[in-house]
């Protein structure tokens, strides 16, 4: 519940991210992305909850993932 509050949404939104009920449509152009995503979030979640990251620093890393994803699908879709 702290790190839903932290990121300024509900319990009950982050777990229905986490069982695909929100979020799901259109995952299939970004499998080969996905690991990455998960990873990223694992990581930024820990630090949220351990209190050791800012806000301004969840919003890069998210910026940066949002960044990675849009160039590596924009390869995907030029072959």
């Amino acid at each position: 519940m702290e790190v839903a509050e932290k990121l300024g949404t509900t319990q009950a939104a982050i777990s229905q991210y986490l069982r695909l009920k929100r979020g799901h449509k259109s995952l299939e152009r970004f499998v080969s992305v996905l690991p990455m995503i998960q990873s990223v979030a694992s990581d930024v979640a820990r630090e949220i909850a351990s209190g050791s990251i800012s806000q301004e620093d969840i919003a890069l890393k998210f910026c940066e993932v949002c960044l990675t994803v849009q160039k590596k699908t924009l390869r995907q879709n030029k072959t």
